[in-house]
């Protein structure tokens, strides 16, 4: 799953193009690693967000049901 599109439907920013902007700053890294929108979300990845004064790291929970996509997350830590 594409990051832009995990940061919207795990509601960690509200509107997927807000996220896309984040992630084009340079702000949102995968795995320790700058991640573009178009970055694959994988199960088990760590996502690491700057915004503003605060920083919140989460790991990623993609499951597949019933052909779908089902993704959540498991908050890490977050700083401020």
């Amino acid at each position: 799953m594409r990051l832009d599109l995990f940061l919207k439907r795990t509601a960690l920013i509200k509107r997927r193009t807000i996220a896309k902007e984040i992630v084009e700053k340079g702000h949102t890294f995968i795995n320790n690693k700058v991640a573009k929108p178009s970055s694959e979300v994988k199960d088990s990845d760590i996502i690491t967000l700057h915004l503003g004064t605060r920083t919140i790291e989460v790991k990623a929970i993609v499951e597949i049901k019933n052909n779908k996509e089902v993704v959540n997350y498991e908050a890490i830590e977050a700083k401020e």
